[in-house]
């Protein structure tokens, strides 16, 4: 998760581009052709964020206390939990894992609610437990970011796209409310706004509504360049936005707006996490049928990326050594 500061430092670069005067050569902008002889299945998701943890007992109470999820099932150092049905959080618990800064990994996982009432009751959970988030309006998203307990990045938020949308070119991240204003895409969120969508005898305990899944992953790289060529050229996401400026790309399936983020905000050339870093061990792209996810491996094997098979699917690795688990989705 960003901080505050951090958060207001990122809009005023994202301002200073979107103004700027430079020319296109000066941005060293170029959008990647979104067009291949391929694409990723359009109903593609995301599917489990598997983390490394130091204290597993502490991670399940801040999970289902302050973020409202499920605890599926526990056994021995591992545990799984979500809304209910499938599994879209897995925590190990490894020994003596230590915080590094200035890798590659997690920037933050989100979590995508139904609507702004179950996004609200989520975000009043936060501020009755007083912790720590950044309620953020995107304009096409209403959200909020905050760290658990070990600093790995969450996110939640609803869609709003009647608010209007974003679009990220030329070296530019521009977006436009529904009545052609331009925003910088990082308001404060109105919060009371959000609120009125409580009802007075809600109860800020409950779990969190069954619909809720990860939306996207967003991830740190060594290099934008190399991670889109992966995610697009070999996993076949299609390019939403590059801009080398803001060292940030956005791809996905089936025109949202990103299921996975990627930046070198921890330094181009950012080195993978040590075996004993607490945090991402992997996360899952799922694939909707046995021919959309045989259709991705040949490309993963045409293109001589090592993977194994797992319990949990086909695990590789991203030139960034992210792990990424292909698997079809689970009914």
């Amino acid at each position: 998760m960003l901080s505050k500061a951090k958060h207001l430092l990122l809009a005023k670069e994202t301002l200073r581009y979107a103004q700027s005067d430079m020319t296109r050569e000066e941005m060293k902008q170029t959008q990647t052709d979104t067009k291949t002889e391929f694409s990723i299945h359009p109903k593609t998701q995301m599917g489990v964020i598997s983390l490394a943890v130091a204290n597993l007992d502490n991670r399940l109470e801040f999970y289902q206390k302050a973020m409202g999820f499920k605890l599926h099932w526990r056994e021995g150092n591992k545990a799984g939990l979500g809304s209910g049905g499938n599994d879209f959080l897995l925590l190990t618990e490894e020994p003596n894992l230590k915080k590094y800064r200035g890798v590659t990994g997690l920037y933050h996982v989100a979590y995508l609610f139904p609507n702004r009432r179950e996004l609200a009751i989520a975000m009043a959970r936060l501020f009755a437990l007083k912790y720590p988030n950044s309620p953020t309006d995107h304009i096409m998203t209403k959200t909020t970011y905050l760290d658990d307990l070990e600093g790995n990045g969450i996110e939640l938020y609803c869609e709003s796209p009647e608010d209007g949308t974003w679009t990220m070119s030329n070296g530019k991240f521009e977006t436009r409310r529904a009545d052609g204003s331009w925003s910088d895409g990082r308001e404060p969120l109105d919060v009371d706004a959000l609120f009125s969508h409580l009802k007075e005898d809600d109860k800020l305990d409950v779990p969190v509504p069954p619909e809720t899944r990860i939306g996207h992953v967003h991830l740190h790289v060594r290099d934008v360049d190399e991670a889109v060529d992966f995610y697009h050229g070999i996993i076949g996401f299609d390019v939403m936005g590059v801009a080398k400026a803001f060292q940030a790309a956005f791809v996905s399936a089936g025109g949202y707006h990103h299921h996975l983020g990627l930046n070198t905000w921890q330094g181009r050339g950012a080195p993978p996490p040590p075996p004993d870093a607490l945090g991402l061990r992997h996360f899952t792209i799922d694939l909707p049928t046995q021919a959309a996810y045989d259709e991705v491996v040949a490309r993963v094997d045409a293109a001589g990326i090592p993977s194994n098979q797992t319990d949990a699917g086909l695990l590789l690795h991203d030139p960034s050594q992210n792990g990424v688990i292909l698997r079809v989705q689970s009914k």
